[in-house]
């Protein structure tokens, strides 16, 4: 969602600036700046504006700069001078010796000085909407760039957690008759009797509870639809974090179940490969 887009050129009179930044965000955050004269234009915008960036933490900004002095506020010179005329009339009746100075009291009276404020017709809003579209095309170009970075990482992570789940799967081949030796050698450090036939029933049921066919065939096929998934044109990005929280799940049983020391060092290694992806999958729309 991390986008940068800029646009600018000349609307009637005036030059005109646009700018787009976003960052990550779960919803659409969107921040408009404008000048008093687009405000009532505000909602149109917003509107069109979220049907572009969809989501992320998104700032717009427009600026508008007159390429021409222009008078804008202006005197009501008979209105002055009345108030001027009776305020000294009153001084001089009131307080002859007073050095207040009339005319600066006149001219903060009300309706001395009216300001004119600027509207934006529509061919001049069309102008603003143009350059509103490059700097989206810009924003939209940036957004490509970055997200072919992504793929290409979260892709590459993603298959990293299957190299490991494939060394998981060879040592778990070798994980039966280890814990086998392993209860075998404690029981003669007892020097205990006990019966074959019930031992390898408990075995089997002990191996049963440690079995993780499942957990991995799940994960391979969490990690292929991650994989099938970030190859869609469409927007992915929640998606993706479903899936990887699915893998996370998976991940998290097989170090529960594992119960061998270089087995859950590969299982922390994939969550260290699983947390980097979910990381990267925030910056996904």
């Amino acid at each position: 969602m991390t986008g940068f887009g800029r646009a600018e050129g000349v609307v009637k009179d005036r030059k005109v600036t646009v700018e787009i930044r976003s960052l990550n965000s779960k919803q659409l955050d969107l921040l408009l700046k404008l000048p008093s004269m687009m405000k009532e234009r505000e909602q149109e915008l917003r509107q069109s504006l979220s049907e572009r960036i969809v989501r992320g933490k998104a700032e717009v900004f427009i600026m508008a700069e007159s390429l021409h002095a222009a008078k804008r506020t202006s005197f009501d010179a008979e209105l002055v001078k009345a108030y001027h005329d009776e305020l000294s009339a009153i001084k001089r009746q009131v307080a002859p010796e007073s050095n207040a100075d009339v005319f600066a009291l006149v001219l903060r009276l009300p309706d001395v000085a009216s300001t004119s404020t600027d509207r934006l017709d529509d061919a001049e809003w069309s102008g603003v909407m143009a350059l509103m579209r490059a700097a989206l095309d810009s924003f939209d170009r940036f957004r490509c760039d970055e997200g072919a970075r992504l793929a290409a990482e979260l892709g590459q992570r993603v298959q990293g957690i299957g190299q490991l789940l494939d060394a998981v799967d060879a040592m778990d081949g070798e994980r039966a008759v280890r814990t086998r030796e392993r209860l075998s050698g404690k029981l003669a450090e007892l020097r205990l009797e006990i019966d074959q036939s019930r031992f390898e029933q408990e075995l089997i049921y002990y191996l049963e509870k440690l079995d993780i066919t499942e957990e991995k065939v799940r994960l391979r096929g969490h990690c292929g639809y991650f994989a099938e998934t970030l190859g869609a044109d469409e927007q992915q990005g929640r998606k993706l974090g479903f899936i990887g929280q699915e893998m996370g799940r998976e991940i998290n049983t097989i170090g529960s179940k594992s119960n061998d020391a270089g087995m859950q060092r590969l299982v922390v290694r994939m969550k260290d490969e699983l947390e980097k992806v979910k990381e990267q999958v925030l910056n996904v729309l």
